[in-house]
């Protein structure tokens, strides 16, 4: 043994990086990324966040329309698309309308953060937190640097979507391997959530949080502000949890459908005037 390997050993446990790696340090992996993750949130004072998400996939209504002109441009000598063609030039129509919403969804996160900081608090209040992805979650960061403020991005490592966009505040950049861990900080300082149209992964988020409100289990009261009346009345009827008896008519005050930046954006200042800055 060499005397530079018998200084190295033995390894001490915290340094051991083939332990922490392991399946037998994967407590020790969790509770590293809570605890950095508040000790970083303490630093930067914030307390107090409004989540944005909806679909990764949604792209700004100039891009959208630039790849369907494209497409149609492409195929307009066809007699005869393929069906791969034809999919291609499906899904460029599904991208142009749901295009519209990254742009709502980049506008209201600029209202609320000019909001935001127009707040005499001393804390960073209020700051606008996406999944710091693509789509509309890039469209909120994006909205929020716009308007000369920070924002949050609480990134997740997935084999196909790598890093976070570029207008994720750099100091508050972060990466997590636990889904739950990042449901976690999304939930605890939150003080209102918009959803904007989305997948599986929008939906998750959705009914977890309203389960755990509905339980109780968040006991601070969080405004959720579905936009897109026609995506959401399109794809679920409230009502029909009602009419089924797997909710009370209560739940549906658990959140509230809107189709404009203003009427989002009026009824979460309302909100939170009340709630937390007249309190």
């Amino acid at each position: 043994m060499t005397k530079k390997i018998a200084e190295a050993w033995p390894p001490r446990a915290y340094k051991n990086v083939d332990f922490l790696n392991s399946p037998e340090a994967r407590q020790i992996r969790i509770l590293c990324e809570l605890e950095e993750t508040e000790r970083r949130f303490k630093e930067e004072n914030i307390e107090d966040t409004i989540v944005m998400f909806g679909s990764a996939r949604t792209m700004p209504l100039k891009e959208a329309k630039s790849r369907l002109a494209g497409l149609e441009k492409r195929f307009a000598g066809k007699k005869r698309l393929s069906q791969k063609d034809k999919e291609e030039l499906r899904l460029a129509k599904a991208n142009l309308r749901n295009a519209p919403y990254y742009n709502y969804a980049m506008d209201l996160s600029h209202k609320l953060t000019k909001w935001s900081m127009s707040l005499t608090s001393k804390q960073r209040r209020f700051l606008i937190c996406s999944g710091g992805g693509p789509g509309i979650m890039e469209a909120a960061n994006r909205g929020a640097r716009k308007a000369g403020g920070a924002s949050i991005g609480l990134g997740i490592s997935l084999p196909f979507e790598q890093g976070l966009n570029p207008y994720v505040t750099r100091d508050l950049q972060f990466e997590f391997h636990y889904f739950f861990v990042r449901k976690w900080w999304f939930i605890y300082l939150a003080k209102a959530l918009v959803v904007f149209p989305g997948g599986f992964g929008t939906m998750d988020e959705l009914f977890e949080t309203l389960t755990l409100i509905q339980t109780r289990k968040v006991e601070k009261k969080v405004p959720i502000v579905l936009f897109g009346s026609e995506f959401w009345n399109g794809i679920l009827s409230f009502d029909t949890f009602v009419e089924w008896g797997v909710i009370s008519p209560k739940d549906l005050n658990l959140f509230k459908i809107v189709d404009t930046t203003e009427e989002a954006f009026d009824y979460i200042v309302k909100f939170l005037t009340k709630e937390h800055l007249l309190k």
